[in-house]
């Protein structure tokens, strides 16, 4: 089966980027599986970086606040009380300098 233009990683990552939202410096959202099938996670994360944008992970969802502003979280949830699907973890992600 021959996997189409659009869905290559590179045009795939290109068309995510060219969204109204992106040129607005807005945020833009896609499920975490669609990512990892389609641009791989390395590949979009360092995307993001390069773009100098805000990725953040939430469940099965990744959200990209498409400008250089601070996110500031505005909640503070106690983790004890939440489910073991939203309890925080850590996790380190090394982003290729450029």
């Amino acid at each position: 089966m021959t996997v189409p233009k659009y869905l290559e990683s590179a045009n795939w990552i290109n068309n995510m980027f060219s969204a109204k939202a992106v040129g607005r410096g807005g945020v833009i959202h896609r499920a975490v599986r669609d990512v990892e099938r389609y641009a791989g996670r390395d590949a979009f994360v360092h995307e993001v970086h390069s773009r100098g944008f805000t990725l953040v992970e939430n469940g099965d969802q990744f959200v990209v606040f498409c400008n250089r502003d601070p996110v500031r979280l505005l909640v503070n949830r106690n983790a004890s009380t939440l489910s073991q699907r939203a309890s925080p973890t850590v996790k380190r992600c090394d982003v290729p300098r450029i």
